[in-house]
């Protein structure tokens, strides 16, 4: 038997639980993982209230992250003992998840942990500060370097966010940060945001195009943010875009990317390649302050993970949200 948060889905509603599982219930894959920490993510919490369709399928174990020690495996690149990630590619969404002490997965999705991460640590980067990567390494592939001029970082105290601002600052660019709760300003400042901007400024109907100013930008929310922040990039500005917190809907026009060159990169974490992810994590290893990791990071206890994923829904919470799973983690 192990733990596991359990979604179940009847007639008359869904059902939220931590529950004990016999091992024999486990989905199928080719490798089985003794689960030491895992995350609470944006999407863990609209699947664990409901809020969204995020769940396909049911009975559902949460948990899009998680970091652990092989214990079976007939897959040919892992062996028990080895330590692995897993971020995305359905799992708490169609194929049980990481918040939960076993998890039997495809071997392919799974990428070895960077030596130098703590378990730990590496679910404090986790998808969020994965994906933030992700969303450098497209800025970067479409030419946009420090000296290009500034980016801007919306949903900058959030996880994608916070991580991203570390990431850009390190790198040495000159990064503003975006953010609906001013009062993090301090937060975002340490982490080397240079400005800090209220949501506010981006959240209304603007003009199709505004006064050029960044060269690049890392949006998390979609909707009329993303809008406002492609009109007013620079000319062949690039905008990666990897979230929906304020909408799925795009109230643009195309002045932007016909009259300033500017590019709309798309970023997937779920599905993105093994290669990408391998380089994404290694690039994490080189580039990301691990002393940053605990003030990017708050950490909860397993019990704790159906109450919180409310906060986290409501922005209540900041940066990064961890559970140890394991008894000694």
């Amino acid at each position: 038997m192990f733990k596991a948060i359990l979604i179940e889905k009847s007639e008359s509603g869904q059902n939220v639980r931590l529950a004990d599982i016999d091992e024999s219930s486990l989905p199928e894959g080719d490798v089985t993982v003794r689960v030491a920490w895992s995350t609470l993510n944006y999407k863990d919490a609209l699947a664990i209230t409901g809020k969204s369709p995020v769940v396909r399928k049911f009975p559902m174990v949460p948990g899009i992250d998680f970091a652990g020690t092989v214990e079976q495996s007939s897959h040919p690149d892992y062996k028990p003992g080895d330590k692995v990630v897993l971020n995305g590619w359905g799992v708490g969404e169609v194929h049980w998840g990481g918040l939960a002490e076993k998890a039997r997965v495809k071997g392919d999705w799974l990428v070895p942990m960077e030596p130098n991460f703590t378990m730990a640590q590496a679910m404090s980067i986790g998808t969020a500060g994965y994906t933030a990567m992700l969303c450098v390494l497209a800025l970067e592939r479409q030419g946009v370097r420090p000296a290009s001029g500034e980016i801007l970082v919306t949903g900058a105290a959030g996880g994608v966010g916070s991580v991203a601002v570390a990431l850009l600052s390190r790198l040495g660019y000159h990064v503003a940060a975006v953010t609906g709760r001013m009062e993090e300003a301090d937060f975002l400042k340490r982490l080397g945001a240079k400005e800090i901007l209220p949501r506010a400024d981006f959240s209304e109907p603007g003009k199709p195009l505004a006064k050029e100013r960044w060269a690049g930008a890392i949006d998390v929310a979609g909707g009329q943010v993303l809008a406002n922040v492609c009109a007013s990039m620079k000319y062949r500005g690039v905008v990666a875009a990897c979230g929906l917190a304020a909408g799925m809907g795009f109230p643009a026009t195309v002045a932007p990317f016909i009259l300033r060159g500017v590019t709309l990169a798309g970023v997937d974490s779920v599905m993105c390649p093994r290669e990408e992810r391998l380089e994404a994590w290694k690039r994490l290893a080189r580039d990301l302050d691990p002393a940053l990791l605990d003030a990017l990071t708050e950490r909860i206890s397993f019990s704790d993970v159906i109450p919180v994923a409310g906060k986290l829904l409501a922005g209540q919470i900041r940066g990064r949200v961890i559970v140890p799973v394991a008894q000694d983690a």
